[in-house]
């Protein structure tokens, strides 16, 4: 039997996780991103600490390792379309969640107009309708790399048809009833009119009681 493998893990949680603004942060990035919670943010989150650490130690290194270990930090992220070809250790330092959040293939579907939500994107990639090339690739929190990016489309066999929204046409009678229509004009019709015409029928009914 070989060595018990020992899973290390993936995510830490904040150091204050109760904080008003940060809880508000979090769930303004699970909704807008379609996270299924905040576990899989705060992996996204893990991740930028590691990768923003790198960046902090090169700068405090000798010029010797910086030379050798900078091109190989901004090659990997330049390829993940983090950061872009021309980036520095400054740009690393720059980068928030969302850059990372925003190359998981459950957003580059939604990007590439694949589906109309996030919810609906996470739920065509998991039901297998998503293909990256000729390899279908089911795990919304795959990284896309820029080279991928392009060949993001749907299976072949997939049966899934993106609907289109069909906007009614304004109606020009906005009352569907034409007696509706007579009733609510009559309502709006100021008090002088009515006043004025009970007078008149009331002249009218005098006269003729005169020439009786």
């Amino acid at each position: 039997m070989g060595d018990p493998k020992y899973s290390r893990k993936k995510s830490a949680r904040p150091r204050n996780p109760w904080q008003r603004n940060l809880l508000k942060e979090e769930l303004e990035l699970v909704g807008s991103f379609g996270l299924r919670n905040k576990k899989e943010l705060h992996v996204a989150s893990t991740e930028l600490s590691r990768i923003r650490k790198q960046a902090r130690q090169l700068l405090a290194a000798t010029t010797e390792i910086r030379t050798a270990r900078e091109p190989v930090l901004l090659t990997s992220l330049s390829r993940k379309g983090i950061v872009t070809d021309d980036a520095t250790l400054d740009n690393v330092l720059a980068l928030n969640v969302s850059n990372f959040l925003e190359r998981r293939l459950q957003t580059v579907v939604l990007r590439k107009g694949l589906a109309r939500t996030p919810h609906q994107a996470r739920q065509l990639v998991t039901h297998g309708h998503i293909a990256i090339g000729n390899n279908r690739i089911n795990i919304p929190s795959y990284t896309v790399t820029r080279d991928e990016e392009p060949l993001v489309k749907m299976t072949d066999g997939s049966t899934f048809v993106l609907q289109e929204i069909v906007v009614p046409e304004p109606k020009s009678d906005t009352y569907g009833n034409p007696d509706e229509k007579e009733e609510l004009e009559s309502k709006e019709k100021p008090v002088e009119e009515k006043t004025e015409a009970k007078e008149e029928v009331k002249e009218k009914t005098e006269a003729k009681e005169e020439v009786k």
